[in-house]
């Protein structure tokens, strides 16, 4: 009997797609890799299996960063496995090459990326055919309740059907293989001809994205605050007292965007105009009307991530991780990856069954309204919301109409988000009456405006919330309820006060306002509708802008300060050369955002492949080509000028695209010959830090440097004298000072003590970037070192702080420190200092386990002892820490008494109720063994899914967190 294949982008979705079809088509055995009954095989990818490649001829190994090579465009992409998931890519392609699987059914995610990565299994899966030759259907799933997989598998989409969308699939994983190898290449081989290795990373989208950021930042740098001045004006009337706000009625907008019709530029005119209208009448005209407030649309993916930016802080990456497993898990929201904010016209019913849901889920803040809109019969057809012509394959995110149990704090955040939404679109706008009234004194016009709640309309539904937007009344600010003025009353002005301001720069970017920025391709766009309209040609898609954001910041691109995203100087750099080379594809958002909207012409069929594959090509030729043959000294750009002078002729130092060189004495000259690089191994200074380190000679340790081997590492910088050469060069200080081997005598006399050496006593002080004891350097006491302690002050990347040295000194152990990178995995990790008497040395001391096994030796451990070596480039193996002498061994134990519980985020994985707190880390594990959420590659490593991101706070950690880290989630039972 032949049978279909059902491959799935993730295991959890398999699995839903067996609950959901047994009912219908018998039960599924389960198998290692798959279920399978008499009809259907059911197994998954784990996202992408395989990836794109040149082919082996067209495949640069050598001198790929030199222009030689470059570009490269191959005629025809191989693929390859991605490595750490070749065991399911194999257990996948055995079961579609089956002689008795007849069909194949595509059931990965309902976009994009969801139809490239099935093309991508089942192209592997052919090898020399290209493909296996078995009709294959799609299954388009916008809700993931077991009646809407039902529904799915019986309006299955054929091939032909989405052959745009896989076209375009294929089209924009080539076109970004395409930029992002050749560019990177290029600016690369640009920026290292010079000597040295200074990696240069760009992308089709990334890059764009970044020129909006620094941009914005370049906007903020130049700008020039000015004074101004506002004339509040405060009024009697018989009813009570108003406010006022002096305006210009002959105002009309000019080409400097700071004037309004509310500011005075000079302090002289504004006491002027108080003085004048101060103790007068004022003869009042008004007018009044009522307006309307509708609610905002329904969320797609990107006004969802800014809301919740906004609102909790999240970032894009997690309100899509959160979002997903409401969808996904939980069974609560519909598919989230979309872009459109309206509902197909056959959805009214559906919508109507939801809010049926909602009224009776036990949710009492929201129960009361969705008892109202379906008493008062709120849902019904509206082309705002039911509208296929803004539908594409995916609709607006929105409860589906199961209720869910278990979310954690923060899922239930978000899906109160999404249904509050939901339920408002459907109630009546809000009402206000709107008044403005113009007092006029001395022929000076004084403008209020109030601003009154009439009916509230989907207002209701967000409580004090929205009600704060009304209430919040500012000086002559809508918002405020005015105090009635009688016809031919004329109130006196009781006072008049200038108020002196500053102009402000542009805010910084946010994810939320960068999300939008993206979605309309960096155009200022408002208004919520028209920014719609535009989102077809704006930067990436809503599945993939939270991974462009993080990709900028992984990069250091971007630095995340509180809600602020602040590009770096090697975004400034990077913008500098792109600019410089006339790449223009790369700087401007608005001609990408072109690219973006022509892959969804090809998804609609209205595009061919090849032709926007050859634009392309063209782009990326021209791209390498402008970097190849660029033959100047230096790029064009906005430089710095350094305030402190020259260290060898005291001439003016000057930033240019690569160094920081001395100009001459008057800043116009080749100057002594004294420069230094602005990037030394790969890290750009910032104009700041090259300030410091010119005018101190030295600066660091600094973190971001990496080796040419690519190995990322720590020091301190210093510019020195070389005496050869007659002139200053910048070095590398990693921390093994030479002092004793120099005879250089250091005096400690104006230093305090950390405490006692743990080897002779004497006490130990701070001393380039490390710690050493007095007797194991030169001193005037002692010119011949006699001892030999010395810990690095950066250890793996983790900084050590004088107060935590003090503590190992006294204690013999640090505090728990969180950010140690092992040089071999590149993880980060927790540990303790402690001082290991038999080594004679620093070691690490890890969490111990609450567990009947002992503790495993870590990677950590085996890079070395926690000392000076620990701050170089490539530090020496050493032994691994010791363990904490062990307890003596006991009688049998008496069970821990369950006298802990844990908070909202940590009950949501292990339940809630008393516990002991040696259970939580078993029940912690036993729910990571469950969801298969330990990393494939390193089985130490646990990667965190919707639930467990609050309890960790980030994406994955290493095993020995996982005590610590639970333990900040517990709280005893007489704790409040």
């Amino acid at each position: 009997m032949t049978k279909t294949l059902v491959i799935a982008e993730k295991p959890s979705v398999a699995q839903d797609i067996v609950r959901a079809l047994t009912p219908a088509y018998g039960k599924f055995d389960k198998h290692e890799d798959h279920f399978e009954n008499e009809q259907f095989v059911v197994t998954s990818a784990v996202g992408h299996l395989v990836e794109i490649q040149a082919p082996e001829e067209f495949d640069v190994k050598r001198g790929k960063w030199s222009f030689a090579n470059l570009p490269v465009i191959p005629p025809r992409f191989d693929l390859k496995p991605v490595d750490k998931t070749k065991s399911r890519l194999n257990a996948v392609v055995k079961q579609a090459k089956r002689k008795d699987v007849t069909q194949l059914i595509n059931a990965c995610d309902a976009g994009r990326e969801g139809e490239l990565i099935f093309r991508l299994i089942e192209q592997y899966a052919g090898g020399a055919k290209g493909g296996l030759g078995k009709p294959i259907q799609r299954l388009w799933l916008q809700s993931m309740t077991p009646q809407a997989i039902r529904e799915g598998f019986e309006k299955l989409r054929s091939e032909q059907q989405m052959q745009g969308l896989a076209d375009a699939a294929r089209s924009r994983s080539e076109a970004d293989w395409l930029v992002g190898i050749n560019g990177t290449r290029a600016m690369t081989a640009f920026n290292s001809r010079d000597g040295g290795f200074f990696l240069t990373t760009v992308g089709r989208v990334q890059t764009p994205t970044l020129s909006l950021v620094v941009d914005r930042e370049d906007k903020i740098r130049k700008f020039v605050s000015r004074d101004y001045w506002e004339v509040h004006g405060t009024f009697d009337a018989q009813a009570g007292q108003y406010l006022g706000k002096w305006f210009n009625p002959q105002w009309k907008k000019t080409e400097d965007a700071e004037a309004k019709a509310d500011r005075v530029w000079s302090a002289a005119e504004a006491q002027a105009i108080a003085a004048a209208v101060r103790g007068k009448p004022a003869t009042v005209t008004e007018e009044s009307k009522p307006t309307t407030q509708a609610s905002p649309l329904l969320f797609d993916l990107t006004s969802l991530q800014r809301e919740a930016n906004g609102k909790f802080g999240f970032s894009a990456k997690t309100t899509l991780a959160l979002a997903q497993s409401l969808y996904e898990r939980h069974k609560a929201l519909t598919y989230p990856r979309t872009d459109s904010r309206a509902l197909p016209e056959d959805y009214v019913p559906v919508a109507k069954q939801t809010f049926e849901m909602l009224a009776h889920s036990g949710m009492r803040h929201l129960e009361p309204f969705a008892q109202q809109a379906i008493g008062a019969g709120y849902v019904r057809p509206s082309k705002r919301i039911f509208d296929n012509s803004k539908v594409s394959d995916h609709f607006a995110i929105i409860p589906t109409t199961q209720a869910p149990s278990g979310l954690s704090e923060a899922e239930q955040k978000l899906y109160d988000l999404v249904v509050r939404r939901f339920m408002a679109v459907f109630f009546p706008s809000a009402e206000y009456q709107v008044t403005t009234r113009i007092s006029k004194v001395e022929q000076h016009s004084f403008k209020t405006e109030g601003k009154v709640l009439v009916k509230p309309g989907w207002l209701a539904i967000y409580g004090k919330e929205a009600a704060n937007e009304v209430e919040d009344a500012k000086e002559g600010d809508k918002g405020q309820p005015l105090v009635a003025v009688q016809p031919g009353e004329q109130p006196r002005t009781s006072d008049a006060q200038p108020k002196g301001l500053k102009t402000k720069p542009p805010a910084r970017y946010s994810e939320a306002t960068l999300l939008g920025a993206m979605e309309s391709a960096g155009k200022q766009i408002d208004d919520e509708e028209l920014r719609s309209a535009m989102q077809e040609k704006g930067l990436g898609t809503p599945a993939t802008r939270a991974a462009i954001i993080e990709g900028l910041l992984t990069e250091k691109y971007m630095l995340r300060e509180g809600r602020e995203l602040i590009p770096t100087a090697k975004a400034f750099q990077l913008m500098t050369l792109l600019r410089g080379l006339e790449v223009d594809e790369l700087c401007r958002a608005d001609l990408t955002g072109e690219w973006e909207y022509k892959l969804s012409q090809m998804e609609k069929g209205a595009l061919s492949r090849a032709a926007f594959m050859q634009e392309i090509a063209a782009m990326t030729e021209r791209m390498v080509k402008k970097a190849k043959e660029y033959d100047r000294d230096t790029i064009p750009g906005d430089y710095a000028t350094l305030a402190t002078p020259c260290p060898n002729c005291g001439g003016i130092v000057k930033e240019n695209y690569r160094r920081y060189a001395c100009t001459g004495v008057h800043g116009t000259s080749e100057g002594c010959g004294f420069s230094f690089t602005k990037s030394p191994a790969g890290r750009t200074f910032e104009t700041a830090e090259a300030e410091q380190l010119l005018r101190d000679r030295r600066i660091g340790p600094l973190e971001g440097f990496r080796s040419k081997a690519g190995w990322p590492f720590v020091a301190e910088v210093g510019i020195v004298r070389d005496e050869e050469a007659g002139n200053f060069k910048l070095e590398f200080d990693f921390g093994d000072d030479k002092d004793e081997e120099s005879g250089e005598i250091v005096d400690f006399s104006h230093q305090h003590s950390l405490g006692a050496c743990p080897k002779c006593g004497a006490p130990v002080f701070e001393h380039g970037a490390n710690y050493v004891c007095a007797k194991a350097v030169p001193t005037p006491q002692q010119a011949v070192p006699s001892c030999d302690f010395k810990s690095g002050q950066i250890i793996l990347q983790q900084p050590i702080e004088r107060e935590q040295m003090g503590k190992l000194l006294a204690t013999g152990k640090t505090d728990l420190l969180e950010k140690f990178v092992s040089n071999r995995t590149r993880r980060a990790f927790k540990a303790f200092l402690v001082w290991d008497k038999d080594a004679g040395k620093v070691n690490f001391e890890f969490e111990q386990r609450e567990s009947k096994y002992p503790a495993r030796k870590t990677a950590a451990a085996k890079t070395g002892a926690a000392g000076a070596a620990g701050t170089s480039a490539a530090a020496k193996k050493a032994p691994a820490a010791k363990k904490a002498p062990a307890a003596k061994k006991t009688a049998a134990r008496k069970p821990a008494a369950a006298n802990y519980r844990p908070d909202a985020a940590l009950a949501a994985v292990i339940g809630d109720g008393a516990v002991a707190r040696t259970e939580v880390v078993k029940k912690v594990w036993d729910y990571v063994k469950a969801h298969n959420l330990q990393d494939p590659k390193d089985k130490r490593v646990i990667v965190a899914d919707a639930k467990l991101l609050p309890v960790f706070g980030k994406d994955r950690i290493n095993m020995f967190e996982l005590t610590g880290i639970v333990g900040q989630h517990l709280h005893s039972q007489g704790e409040a």
